[in-house]
């Protein structure tokens, strides 16, 4: 079962992610902010930075309870290429 051990928040709503295989991927969260009111907030850059891992890396959430799973986002969502340091918020 894949875990989230590390998060780093960067830059126009990027997240960096270290998994428990060893795989490291940046997601660029801009796709999933819609005019809703789950993920609206998130177009805040105070708020959507304050994301958190759950206690057993079985996913992230945020104040609002909005959440993904680290199946979703390891296996599921494609990968941003841009260079992951560069963009530290911070």
């Amino acid at each position: 079962m894949v875990r989230i051990i590390k998060i780093e928040v960067l830059h126009d709503y990027h997240i960096h992610f270290v998994f428990s295989d060893g795989c490291e991927k940046l997601v660029d969260f801009r796709q999933f902010i819609k005019n809703d009111s789950l993920t609206g907030q998130l177009r805040e850059p105070e708020f959507f930075s304050r994301v958190k891992i759950y206690y057993n890396g079985r996913g992230i959430y945020w104040p609002n309870n909005y959440d993904v799973c680290p199946d979703n986002l390891r296996y599921y969502i494609e990968s941003e290429s841009l260079p992951v340091k560069a963009a530290v918020i911070g």
